[in-house]
């Protein structure tokens, strides 16, 4: 920690380069951070709307989570590239090298920084406003994506060094995994058809939960989306009940964030050989 903190300019820069890179030559610039959020409501709404979503403000509800996932797998798809991507700097330059991955984290940070604060000009430029009793779940989810997000991302930038098979799999595993958490789907209805169904006695709801993302997702709604049928969308939780799940998945990520850590840590010494 001592390292990165005193290498923070390095990170810095890192960050800078990459969101330069990201908008060199283009006429849109940040706006194109936005298109992303943007579309994926155009589309879920318009099919919502042909199906028959019981959401009554789907858009509202769908960016609540779709923003978190999107910060969420833009870094741990890009994170999976990061020390190959910057295989000269690997094998030449002396640096902590959980600065590359930690880099990736911060470009999708900064873009969902921007998403965010549209999709608030959008809630109060529409009357949506927020709910005080329900919002200050919000840093509770965000702490827990952050750092859920930076434990994933350290693991497979370093297994992907190794590994390159990884870099592929990442897609697959990022696309059912997004279908596997309640984002485009009401998360209420989930709890109503799965809490009855049972695998070698283990309840489907209660395995629906080992997801963390589905916590952090459910965190992010029940902290933004508050219309007249937030108690069938949302699940059956009462806020310190989701202010405790919360509390728990980011227990877990930190604990995971050390174990992938070391991990990097002790394949990071490999990785100019890798390379």
């Amino acid at each position: 920690m001592r390292e990165l903190v005193a290498n923070r300019e390095v990170l810095w820069n890192l960050v800078r380069k990459e969101l330069k890179v990201k908008y060199t030559a283009s006429v849109l610039g940040t706006v194109w951070s936005l298109m992303n959020p943007v579309v994926f409501m155009a589309v879920f709404t318009f099919v919502a709307k042909i199906l028959g979503s019981p959401v009554d403000v789907y858009p509202v509800f769908l960016l609540s989570g779709l923003l978190a996932w999107n910060l969420f797998s833009v870094s741990v798809s890009g994170g999976a590239q990061s020390v190959i991507a910057n295989a000269n700097l690997v094998k030449k330059v002396a640096f902590p090298r959980e600065v590359l991955p930690l880099a990736t984290v911060g470009v999708a940070f900064v873009d969902f920084v921007l998403q965010s604060a549209v999709f608030v000009v959008f809630l109060l430029a529409f009357g949506y406003g927020f709910v005080l009793d329900r919002i200050w779940l919000y840093p509770l989810a965000l702490a827990g994506v952050v750092t859920f997000t930076v434990a994933v991302t350290l693991w497979v930038s370093s297994m992907n060094v190794r590994y390159r098979d990884v870099q592929h799999l990442i897609g697959l595993a990022l696309l059912v995994w997004f279908w596997m958490t309640p984002i485009v789907y009401a998360g209420g209805q989930v709890q109503e058809r799965l809490q009855a169904e049972t695998i070698a006695g283990v309840s489907l709801w209660h395995l629906f939960l080992a997801n963390p993302m589905s916590w952090l997702v459910f965190g992010f709604q029940g902290a933004l989306y508050h219309s007249g049928d937030a108690t069938e969308v949302l699940p059956a939780f009462g806020t310190a009940q989701l202010a405790l799940g919360l509390a728990v998945v980011f227990v877990v990520a930190v604990a995971l964030l050390m174990v992938t850590w070391r991990l990097f840590f002790s394949l990071s010494g490999d990785f100019a050989e890798e390379l």
